[in-house]
């Protein structure tokens, strides 16, 4: 989906009510005060509340995904793509604190089926970039392979979630890329074979 940069604009002020306000804080007619526009200038852009939504989150995923697929490089092992992959999503957020949203989007679930599914979007560009890289780490031995890679990508994907959920829950008030970093060291020692 593409998107002007007015659309990117009206979805980055979204995702801060959003986070500040959660789904029922996200009205029109708030979108419209936090961008001192009128309503009507956002329905020149979108059609409703949801559409808003939706293209919040295809947004995160294509640009995840693009992302994520930039940064992966062939000459470094597999520790080395862990650590950048969740290395440069901990980046992405810290600089897009009103996208977090996006990573515990529970309240959203209830709105529509179409927003599940971008939901799993999402979740679907994160397993497909964290779960190749653990198979091959623990095909050349780096990784554990006492756990099945589909688990170890559940626990990764949930330890990083509730990394970013207690971010929020502390208002954005410590550095995510420390606290994150320390994180990555401590799931690698949970998983990377010495």
């Amino acid at each position: 989906m593409e998107i002007s940069a007015k659309q990117l604009e009206i979805i980055k002020a979204a995702g801060r009510i959003l986070t500040a306000s959660g789904v029922s804080g996200l009205t029109i007619k708030e979108l419209a005060k936090e961008m001192q526009f009128s309503e009507s200038a956002i329905y020149r852009h979108f059609e409703s509340k949801e559409e808003i939504i939706i293209a919040l989150l295809d947004f995160l995923a294509t640009n995840m995904d693009e992302r994520l697929t930039a940064s992966h490089s062939i000459n470094e092992n597999q520790k080395e793509q862990f650590v950048k992959l969740f290395q440069n999503q901990y980046s992405f957020f810290k600089q897009n604190p009103h996208f977090v949203v996006a990573v515990f989007s529970d309240g959203l679930m209830k709105e529509s089926q179409r927003i599940n599914e971008m939901i799993y979007k999402i979740m679907s560009v994160k397993i497909k970039h964290l779960k190749p890289l653990l198979i091959e780490g623990q095909y050349s031995g780096v990784f554990t392979t006492a756990i099945s890679a589909d688990d170890l990508t559940h626990i990764v994907m949930g330890t990083f979630r509730l990394q970013m959920y207690k971010w929020r829950m502390a208002e954005f008030q410590f550095d995510i890329e420390i606290e994150g970093n320390k994180m990555i060291q401590s799931i690698l020692t949970l998983i990377h074979i010495k």
